[in-house]
C-alpha cells in the first residue's frame, strides 16, 4: 500500500516561480551598467576591484559553509552580488587586501554567522565598508581617483565641499552622465535609474522604500536651504541627489530583501528614517555622507517594523491592532441572545400549531 506524506509548511502556498538565483542573476545584469561605467570611468583598476571583491566573496562564503558543515549556496549567486556591491561602493584606489578583508567582514561577519541568506541582519555589502570606513578612512573616504587623469587623486568630495562651504561650480550634467570622481558605482546618476527602472518593472524591488528615502532628503535639503533662497534651496537638493551614494543606495542597498521590512507601511517608514538621518548625517555630522550608516541603523530596526507594522491574521485590515476582548464578548452575548429569542419564537409557534 502507498504511503500517503503530508508537507505542512506555513503559508503562503503559491509560488510565482522566482528563486533566489534567478533574483540574484536579475540582481547582477541590473548592476552591469554600473561595472561597465566605472570601468570606463576609472580603468583596469575598478575591473581588479569588481573581480576581487567577487572572487573574495565567493571564496569566504564557501570556506565558511564548509567549515561549519553547512551546504553550499554559492551557486545562488548572493554571494556573487555581495562582492560587485561591495566593489560598487568603494574608490578604484582601494588596495586589493583591503577589499578582501571587506569581503570577509560581510560573508562571515555580517552574513555567514548570523546564519547565512535571509538570516543577516545588517546588509553585508554595506557591513564590509562600514567597518573599511571606520578602520581605514583615508584610503575609503578621502582617496578619490580623478577621471581622466587616474594618478591623480581628489582629495575632498563634493559633499565634503557642500559641509565646508567651499563648493563653487557644479557640473550638473557631468554628475548626471557619471564623469566624475567617486565610488566604482556612484558616479552615473543616469545609469542608476536604468537599474532601478529596470529592477522595477521585473517585480525585484518594491518602489516604496528607495521613493520614501529620497523624497525625505530632497524635503529636508530643501526646507534646511530655504532661509537662504529658493534657488539656492533647489540648487542644494539637486546637488544632494547627483552627488555621493544616495540613489545607489535608495536602488540596491535598501531594498536588500533579508534587512528590509516585509510589509508594505514599514517599507515606507524605513526608507523614510534612512533618508531622515542621511540629511542629518550630511547637514550636522561629522561625515559627509550619511547614507551608508543611515541603512545599516534602519537594518537594525526592520525586525521592530514588522513587528509594530505587521498584520495578524483574521483582524482585517487593522490586523497590527489587537481586538477588544469585552466588545467580542459583548456582541457574541447578543447574537447569542437573538438566535435564543428566534429560536423560542419557533418553538412557540409549532406549539401553536400543535394545539390547533
Amino acid at each position: 500500500m502507498a504511503e500517503n506524506k503530508f508537507h505542512i509548511s506555513s503559508s503562503p502556498h503559491f509560488s510565482l516561480g522566482n528563486t533566489t538565483q534567478k533574483i540574484m542573476l536579475t540582481v547582477l545584469i541590473a548592476l552591469l551598467p554600473e561595472v561597465i561605467a566605472g570601468i570606463a570611468v576609472f580603468g583596469i583598476q575598478a575591473l581588479i576591484a569588481v573581480a576581487v571583491s567577487v572572487f573574495g566573496c565567493v571564496l569566504f562564503e564557501a570556506l565558511f559553509q564548509k567549515v561549519t558543515g553547512q551546504k553550499n549556496t554559492v551557486s545562488n549567486l548572493s554571494a556573487a552580488v555581495s562582492g560587485v556591491m561591495l566593489a560598487l561602493v568603494l574608490p578604484s584606489t582601494a588596495p586589493v587586501w583591503m577589499i578582501l578583508l571587506g569581503d570577509l567582514v560581510a560573508m562571515v561577519i555580517a552574513k555567514g554567522i548570523f546564519g547565512g541568506i535571509g538570516s543577516n541582519v545588517f546588509n553585508p555589502a554595506l557591513t564590509g565598508r562600514a567597518v573599511l570606513f571606520i578602520s581605514f578612512p583615508a584610503a575609503i573616504g578621502a582617496s578619490w581617483a580623478t577621471p581622466g587623469n587616474l594618478d591623480a587623486v581628489s582629495s575632498a568630495t563634493v559633499l565634503a565641499r557642500v559641509k565646508a562651504g567651499t563648493l563653487e561650480n557644479f557640473d550638473f550634467l557631468q554628475f548626471f552622465i557619471g564623469n566624475r570622481a567617486g565610488c566604482i558605482g556612484e558616479t552615473s546618476i543616469l545609469l542608476i535609474l536604468v537599474s532601478f527602472v529596470f529592477l522595477l518593472v521585473a517585480k525585484i524591488i518594491d518602489w516604496r522604500a528607495p521613493l520614501a528615502m529620497v523624497l525625505t532628503v530632497a524635503v529636508c535639503t530643501f526646507l534646511g536651504g530655504i532661509s537662504s533662497g529658493l534657488e539656492s534651496a533647489c540648487r542644494d537638493v539637486v546637488i544632494a541627489l547627483l552627488s555621493g551614494g544616495l540613489l545607489f543606495g535608495a536602488t540596491f542597498m535598501i531594498t536588500d530583501y533579508a534587512t528590509a521590512p516585509v510589509t508594505r507601511p514599514g517599507r515606507l517608514i524605513f526608507g523614510f528614517g534612512a533618508g531622515l538621518i542621511t540629511f542629518l548625517i550630511r547637514k550636522f555630522g561629522g561625515y559627509p555622507e550619511g547614507v551608508m550608516f543611515s541603512i545599516l541603523v534602519m537594518n537594525a530596526l526592520a525586525p521592530h517594523l514588522n513587528r509594530v507594522t505587521g498584520r495578524m491574521y483574521g483582524y482585517g485590515k487593522k490586523g497590527n491592532q489587537r481586538p477588544c476582548s469585552a466588545k467580542i464578548n459583548m456582541e457574541f452575548d447578543l447574537t447569542t441572545a437573538k438566535e435564543r429569542k428566534l429560536s423560542d419564537a419557533q418553538s412557540a409557534a409549532e406549539g401553536d400549531k400543535k394545539n390547533d
